[in-house]
């Protein structure tokens, strides 16, 4: 199929009214989500996701991504306005965006939020359309000893999502790991760790491992300490973001934009890491440096560039390889897979009409972006006053619909309760929730790949070292190894 007779295919698949709709209020919902202290990006995309299943595959995907792109915007409102991130990557924004909310600018900070993050979204989605289909045409060359090499490389990447400590990563990959093994083995078709309970043959159910490992911690929480996230909204002010602000922050979110692209491709990275990067780098190459931290309007471009900069390229690895690049494409790899679809270099074959549906999509996204954030600055910052009383009992209610509503079994609803509880005491001690997700996404894949290359070579290890790629992926997991060793012996030797 040529590019033109592609494009059209999956200009026939998106050129409706519902499918623009879904992509509006999935922005809409997803600037709502990262507006509110308390929510997540990460949290609004798991509490919308059950309300796709009845869609058709490419409006439910379209909802689920517009609410990321927004929910990754959105969550600089608070942190500008009341010096809380809505979400983890707009910590960066902080920094520089609340002094000038304190001095009377938020209006010209939030503004300045908006078209940084709208052009480095831009330029993810273009990053996007350029590399996925590279990427997976080159990837129709792996076979199982090569995508386990890759994945066993994605796995080594759970250090980037491990925050201060890598030996409670470490402990929560291995948990999600091993809560993956439960239910069939499909190899041999025994039971796994099901204790007689036929409810646990399927596996533990995606959705409500997912919601209650994000979702039901912070409601726990919240009950817990009411007041822990109030804070006083800062009026906007009269100043407003001009086009010479633009143009002179331009270099660093074009910096920050590219930033963003490069480590949101590589899996399990994430926003808030390339938001404090693209910081960093735009305070050592400013003219401005002392004035950075104490509301520096370049500080916040650079940021929201950075965090924004990773929405479009973390499905560069979700698309062309069926890796998720990070916490919230694992969760829209559900979607995919409710819908029948498997994310990978064959969807570039199978349903390319899905895949160019989605580029377009993509592409209007950052105008609908710009135009529900323009409105977003004005009204949502009331938003931050929704009292929790109110928030949290709605949320619950979403939770539990949400999960049920999956195989209506009041069984995943208890799953989602236990995995609540689990995920209460990892917050509680510390322990991320990222790496638990993504070892209970990729280590079945690990353990399919690894057993048909072993089934294919008769039990013998050397097929994992077949050509090339595998060489490459086996490289690219020691350097990993190596790195991490590096920076454990540097911290311990301060």
């Amino acid at each position: 199929m040529s590019f033109i007779d592609s494009l059209m295919a999956g200009l026939s698949l998106v050129a409706s009214v519902e499918a623009f709709l879904a992509l509006f209020v999935g922005i809409v919902i997803g600037v709502i989500g990262g507006a509110i202290p308390g929510l997540s990006a990460t949290m609004a995309v798991a509490l919308t996701l059950p309300f796709t299943f009845s869609m058709q595959p490419i409006t439910g995907i379209l909802l689920l991504l517009g609410v990321y792109k927004g929910g990754i915007f959105g969550g600089c409102i608070p942190a500008i306005l009341i010096k809380t991130p809505g979400t983890p990557a707009s910590s960066a924004t902080i920094l520089d965006g609340h002094p000038m909310a304190e001095r009377g600018e938020a209006g010209r900070a939030l503004g300045m939020a908006l078209w940084a993050s709208c052009t480095a979204d831009l330029v993810s989605n273009l990053a996007l359309i350029l590399f996925a289909g590279w990427l997976a045409s080159f990837a129709l060359n792996f076979g199982p000893p090569e995508f386990f090499a890759l994945i066993l490389f994605s796995l080594t990447i759970i250090a980037g999502v491990s925050g201060d400590s890598l030996l409670r990563g470490a402990l929560s990959a291995l948990l999600g790991l091993l809560l993956a093994t439960v239910g069939l083995d499909l190899v041999y078709g025994t039971n796994r760790f099901t204790f007689g309970d036929p409810n646990m043959m399927g596996g533990l159910n995606f959705i409500a491992v997912l919601i209650g490992l994000f979702a039901i911690p912070e409601i726990i929480a919240m009950a817990w300490n009411p007041t822990a996230h109030l804070g006083k909204a800062r009026a906007l002010g009269n100043a407003k973001v001009t086009i010479k602000d633009y143009i002179a922050s331009f270099r660093s979110i074009l910096r920050g934009s590219l930033i963003g692209v490069f480590l949101g491709s590589i899996p399990g990275i994430g926003a808030a890491p390339s938001a404090f990067l693209s910081y960093s780098e735009a305070r050592r190459k400013s003219k401005n440096k002392a004035n950075f931290g104490k509301g520096e309007i370049e500080g916040v471009a650079a940021s929201e560039a950075g965090n924004n900069g990773v929405a479009g390229a973390t499905l560069i690895p979700l698309l062309a390889l069926g890796v998720p690049g990070d916490v919230i494409t694992a969760i829209i790899i559900g979607a995919f897979m409710v819908h029948g679809l498997q994310p990978g270099p064959m969807m570039f074959i199978l349903n390319v009409d899905i895949i160019y549906g989605l580029f377009i999509g993509l592409i209007v996204s950052s105008v609908f972006l710009f135009i529900v954030g323009s409105v977003a600055i004005k009204g949502f910052r009331f938003v931050a006053d929704v009292p929790k009383r109110i928030l949290m009992p709605a949320v619950l209610i979403l939770c539990i619909y949400g999960v049920f509503a999956v195989n209506n079994n009041i069984f995943d609803v208890g799953v989602m309760f236990a995995m609540g509880w689990v995920g209460y005491v990892m917050m509680r001690y510390r322990i991320p929730a990222a790496p638990f997700l993504i070892a209970f996404i990729l280590g079945p894949l690990l353990e399919d790949n690894f057993r048909q290359s072993m089934l294919m070579s008769g039990s013998d290890p050397s097929i994992l070292l077949r050509g090339p790629i595998t060489w490459f992926f086996w490289a690219m997991t020691l350097l990993t190894i190596a790195a991490i060793g590096r920076a454990i012996m540097r911290k311990q030797a301060v």
